[in-house]
């Protein structure tokens, strides 16, 4: 098996990087693109070997990198996104391969914000600071300690922006970090390696190891040699992952599923709602935080619907390297499948399929919207993960509240309305990490991001991620502590 594969002219390396070393495995899984369904690769295939020395390379290089100065860690991250942007097109053409999100996508807009997350977390260590305060007289200082080496398990959905949501953070935090990205996707977590390695990031202080699910997941998380756990994914993968951590009491941080709610008001601007509602196919609705249960004020559904069916009904489906594409195909056959038995169990149980609710050729589902849905159902009530959308009605602001919390999940929420008001009474008492009002996806890296109730544990974002890869420190001096007795 040869070291390195070739797609679409960018050569890939296909082994795990340990210690600023590639390192083989000796076997292998295949990585197929949902394109086409062609095969990509043989991807070395890690287990416990592989999570040990990878762990060992992060130990041993934690104390040099959590030494190096704050100015020092900034500039390397800063020429990381230097590596980024020069290889962007590169990235690009590999990611839309390997995962099936629209090229034009990747190129405008998340391999750039992928370079932003390493300025804005370097640029952001430099003003890191709180200020001190007194107690009777006694100084506080609070510093921010590096916490040792940080394992970062992420999704196949936005490999790499996912990735480096954390690897960046991490890396400025003064943490060595060893990534697992998701098995269907391992390929731009590779091409980070050799970017962060020419960007002059010492050995060890990244490192990524490729393998299916519990094989290599279980000896990364339970390893006793580990200080922090990020994870992006499911609810049960997430219990696995607490379940596996809690011997070693590894402080976690778990962003999980959604099922968000998008409410539609009388008084919202129709065809801004229905925008925001159409939205929701992006990335083929394999997206965390897609708002997949419209949720429209009674008296205005019948006219939503009928625009947003007039507008969904426009968009193309097909091979997301074509510019005019607007959705791509589903990341798996299992994923597909899995899709499908969603639709046909709801429309088994009752519901009306209003456009969609079917596969097409290969891997591609063709959008969706259902109604007559009870609250209580399956697919009102679980994550999906495809194109795939829900439409209920509400007859005042009370129900519409009722309904938009009745979940066990709680990651986000968007509201249209032209009553700024009401906007500011329902998102109060909306359970979600982020509610966005007449607008969708507006992300600042500064903002806290996480979910509430099963949507996750703790937030990611300027100083709260400070706060998860560093152990806080107090200080307190005492106002006549520098008296000499001698």
């Amino acid at each position: 098996m040869s070291d390195k594969i070739t797609v679409a002219g960018v050569s890939v390396d296909t082994r795990h990087w340990i210690g600023g070393l590639r390192v083989a495995s000796a076997g292998t899984f295949t990585d197929v693109s949902p394109i086409d369904g062609s095969v990509l690769g043989e991807i070395a295939r890690g287990g416990p070997a592989e999570v040990e020395a990878a762990v060992a390379a992060a130990r041993d290089a934690f104390p040099g990198w959590a030494a190096t100065p704050r100015a020092e860690r900034a500039r390397i991250l800063h020429a990381v996104a230097d590596g980024v942007e020069k290889r962007l097109e590169e990235l690009a053409t590999v990611e839309t391969h390997d995962n099936g999100a629209l090229l034009r996508s990747h190129r405008r807009g998340v391999m750039p914000r992928v370079a932003h997350n390493f300025r804005f977390f370097a640029d952001w260590l430099l003003t890191l600071e709180h200020e001190d305060f007194e107690t009777r007289g006694h100084t506080n200082h609070v510093s921010w300690d590096p916490a040792g080496p940080s394992v970062l398990i992420t999704p196949w959905n936005a490999p790499l922006m996912l990735a480096t949501w954390k690897v960046a953070p991490a890396l400025a935090a003064g943490n060595t970090v060893i990534l697992k990205p998701a098995e269907w996707t391992p390929l731009t977590a590779s091409l980070l390696a050799d970017i962060a390695a020419e960007a002059g990031l010492p050995a060890g202080v990244l490192n990524v190891v490729q393998g299916y699910g519990s094989e290599i997941g279980d000896a990364l998380t339970s390893h006793p040699g580990v200080r922090r756990i990020s994870f992006t994914g499911s609810v049960p993968t997430a219990r696995r992952i607490a379940a596996s951590a809690a011997p070693n009491l590894t402080p976690l941080s778990l962003e999980l599923g959604g099922k968000s709610p998008l409410l539609v008001f009388a008084d919202a601007d129709l065809d801004l709602a229905v925008d925001l509602a159409v939205e929701q196919y992006d990335n083929a609705g394999q997206v965390c935080l897609a708002a997949t249960r419209f949720l429209v004020e009674e008296s205005v559904a019948e006219e939503f619907t009928r625009r947003f069916v007039e507008r969904a009904g426009a968009l193309r489906q097909g091979d997301p390297r074509d510019e005019s594409t607007d959705i791509g195909p589903n990341i798996h056959p299992r994923q597909l499948e899995k899709i499908d038995g969603f639709v046909r169990r709801a429309v088994a149980a009752g519901a009306r399929v209003v456009i969609g609710g079917h596969p097409g050729e290969g891997q591609y589902y063709a959008p969706t919207l259902l109604t007559d849905v009870a609250q209580d159902s399956e697919i009102v009530q679980e994550e999906v993960f495809g194109p795939v959308l829900t439409l209920q009605t509400f007859t005042d602001e009370e129900e519409a509240v009722r309904l938009a919390n009745d979940t066990r999940f709680g990651l986000a929420a968007t509201l249209a309305t032209g009553d700024p008001e009401r906007a500011a009474r329902v998102t109060e008492r909306l359970v979600a990490g982020t509610v966005w009002v007449n607008c969708f996806f507006v992300r600042d890296l500064q903002a806290p991001f996480g979910g509430s109730r099963q949507s996750g544990v703790g937030r990611e974002g300027g100083t709260w991620s400070f706060d998860f890869y560093c152990d806080l420190k107090n200080t307190v001096t005492a106002p006549n502590g520098w008296n000499s007795h001698g």
